[in-house]
């Protein structure tokens, strides 16, 4: 494996960051999400991701292999402080350290951008998404119980939280 580029997604990556998306809609539930999205929603998904909000993609040997963004956590103003990362990885190429480098840019671009708090919501199924979010310094802090319904299964939810400072 090359090494891995992390950068900032432009509207040339949608199509690939749809692609790895659309995969997880369809065939996981890495993501809650029930309808694959369109060139245009992915468009605008990207969008409104902008400054501290923002999308990365993940290249190897000049291929979008997979994206990360950081987006707000809560809408209310006391949560301003805080977001919520996401992570995907094309599934042929899980496990070999790419989620590791996205999560960690991640991770520096929330301090970088002045927040305290990144929060992650995995379902349980995931114990991978879990295992790397704990190796970075995110712990636990709650299981939202049956939250979600997804191929006729009730899903939990793993809630958790990196204190930015803690890390530093």
């Amino acid at each position: 494996m090359g090494d891995v580029i992390i950068r900032h997604a432009t509207e040339a990556d949608a199509e690939a960051i749809r692609q790895i998306y659309n995969y997880e809609v369809e065939h996981e539930t890495a993501t809650f999400d029930l309808v694959p999205r369109s060139l245009e929603d992915q468009i605008e998904w990207q969008n409104a991701r902008q400054g501290a909000f923002c999308v990365y993609v993940a290249e190897l040997n000049g291929e979008v292999v997979g994206f990360g963004a950081l987006s707000p956590y809560k809408e209310r103003a006391a949560y301003r402080t805080s977001v919520e990362d996401s992570v995907y990885i094309r599934r042929d190429l899980g496990r070999q350290g790419i989620g590791r480098v996205m999560l960690s840019h991640l991770l520096t671009a929330a301090a970088d951008g002045g927040f305290h708090a990144v929060m992650a919501r995995i379902t349980t199924l995931s114990a991978g998404s879990i295992a790397l979010h704990e190796a970075l310094g995110f712990q636990l802090v709650g299981i939202e119980r049956e939250i979600g319904r997804k191929f006729n299964k009730w899903l939990d939810v793993a809630l958790m939280q990196c204190l930015l400072h803690e890390i530093e």
